[in-house]
Formats: C-alpha cells, sequence, structure tokens
C-alpha cells in the first residue's frame, strides 16, 4: 500500500515538475516545433515517467538528469538566439524546393522529400500546379511555404484601388431552431426584425438549423430539411442596381428636356446621386 501512496505523491509532484520544466524548454506551438525540441520534451517526458513509477528509485538521481536536459536545453536556445551559427547548427537551415517555378532536385533529396510528396503538399495548400510557383521553401519545422508568381497572385482590392467595408465576426441569431437575443441585441436588431426576414423567405422557425447575420446585415439560415432551396440574400444589391437606375434616369431626363434649368437640375443632381454610389459602393457589392 506503501508502494501506490508513494507513486502517487511523486506522480502528482512530478506532473507539476515537468510542467515547469516543459514551459521553461520552449513557448513554440507543438506543430512548429524542430526535432531538437521535440526530442528534449520527449526526453524530459519519459525521465519525469521513469521517476514517477519508480524504476528509477532515486528521486534525487532522477531529478538531476532531469535538470541537465531542461538547463542545457535552455541554454542552446539562449545560445542560439545569440548565434546565426548555433542556432542553423541546433535547428538546421530553410531549404529552397522550387525556384523560379523550376523543382530543385538536390535540395529535395536533401530534405528527403519525394517529387509526389512535394506537389501533396502543394495542394493540401491549394496549389495544384508547381509551375505557378514562384518560390517555395522548407522551414526547419518541416513546413513548406511557397510565393505564387505574380500573374497567378490573387488580386485584392487593394491593388487596383477599390475601398471595402471592414469585415466583422457574424452574429449567430439562431441556433438549432431557438433564437439568441443577445446576439440580436448586439447588432441593434430584434426578433420582429428576425421574424419578418424568415416570412419574406417562406421559412418557419421550428425548420432553422443555424441563422447567422453577416456585418452588411444579411441573414443566412441552413435549415433541417436540406431539401428546400432558399434564395440568397440581394437586398444589398437590388439597392445598388436602383441607385444607378436613378442615377441613369436624371442623366437621361437632362439630356431630353429643352429647359436649361431643369436641364442643369437633372445633371447636378445625377452627379450627386453618382458620388453617393461611390461612397455605397464598398458597402453594398462585396
Amino acid at each position: 500500500m506503501r508502494n501506490w501512496i508513494e507513486i502517487l505523491l511523486r506522480s502528482v509532484a512530478l506532473f507539476f515538475v515537468a510542467l515547469v520544466f516543459v514551459k521553461i524548454i520552449s513557448k513554440r506551438n507543438v506543430a512548429r516545433m524542430t526535432a531538437f525540441n521535440l526530442v528534449n520534451y520527449l526526453v524530459v517526458a519519459i525521465i519525469a515517467g521513469l521517476i514517477s513509477v519508480n524504476v528509477i528509485d532515486n528521486v534525487a538521481l532522477g531529478m538531476v538528469a532531469l535538470s541537465v536536459w531542461v538547463i542545457l536545453s535552455f541554454a542552446l536556445d539562449y545560445l542560439s538566439l545569440k548565434s546565426k551559427m548555433i542556432h542553423d547548427w541546433i535547428n538546421g537551415k530553410e531549404m529552397v524546393l522550387i525556384k523560379d517555378g523550376k523543382i530543385m532536385e538536390e535540395n529535395l533529396k536533401q530534405a528527403r522529400l519525394t517529387g509526389e510528396e512535394l506537389l501533396k503538399e502543394l495542394r493540401s495548400k491549394e496549389v495544384f500546379s508547381f509551375m505557378d510557383v514562384e518560390f517555395a521553401i522548407m522551414e526547419t519545422t518541416g513546413e513548406i511555404n511557397f510565393l505564387l508568381k505574380s500573374e497567378n497572385t490573387p488580386i485584392t482590392p487593394k491593388q487596383i484601388g477599390k475601398k471595402v467595408s471592414k469585415q466583422t465576426a457574424p452574429q449567430t441569431v439562431i441556433l438549432d431552431g431557438n433564437v439568441i437575443d443577445e446576439s440580436l441585441s448586439n447588432i441593434g436588431l430584434n426578433q420582429n426584425w428576425l421574424y419578418t426576414q424568415l416570412e419574406g423567405m417562406g421559412v418557419s422557425l421550428d425548420n432553422v438549423y443555424i441563422a447567422q447575420v453577416d456585418s452588411s446585415g444579411d441573414l443566412y439560415v441552413d435549415l433541417f430539411d436540406d431539401a428546400l432551396q432558399i434564395p440568397e440574400p440581394t437586398v444589398r444589391e437590388m439597392l445598388y442596381a436602383n441607385l444607378e437606375k436613378c442615377q441613369a434616369d436624371l442623366t437621361s431626363f437632362s439630356l431630353e428636356t429643352e429647359d436649361k434649368n431643369a436641364k442643369n437640375m437633372y445633371a447636378l443632381n445625377a452627379e450627386k446621386l453618382g458620388k453617393v454610389i461611390d461612397l455605397l459602393e464598398p458597402h453594398l457589392m462585396k
């Protein structure tokens, strides 16, 4: 019975000791660990486990071994911050795998990767042709990052001088058929608005699994009955189209009328409405 108590006490104590030591060794995410960090974690865990189950019966010697691994690991991590040579020696160097759309076969062999494995990594990041890649590099963690060629890079609104509205996280207003009043209040809406929207879609509340309101105020719903088709929200598009039609009508009136004052009035208002459309376009057209 005393052995059980001893193992229990050792395990509890070493749990917290190992927790402290692991935090000292590194704060990196497990997915971004180098092989060096991973080995340190494993050795510290193994030593702590052997001490806790009494395989290493001398606790003092076990703690010495544990401390040596932690101190040396911490010291080498510190030195790697001060010296790039030590950093590269411990963690390794980045390796170029693709350059100017050409695969570097020698570097691929050094990284112990096959061509199929490289292509698989690219496909996992939605790149299906290595010819589209300007530059690909394997990090010391084994992760492969890449840069697409400029002609294959998606165009951003900033590149074409377009302004877009800021996006915020959508609010879930219905979950499993239940209305979430707090989410509606957060965006300045109420249940009356929600029921009106659902009625316009021809949907009943008890058939809604999840409903969310985006930053533009559009309601998107997912139904329990997947066979039922729901029209996409088009309020913003319709408003934008109506504004453009009004501007076109004003411009047309200014061209058709013979009255000079009316012509100037129509042209001036068409110009003002055009400015309003330019201001609202980022918010209405996404």
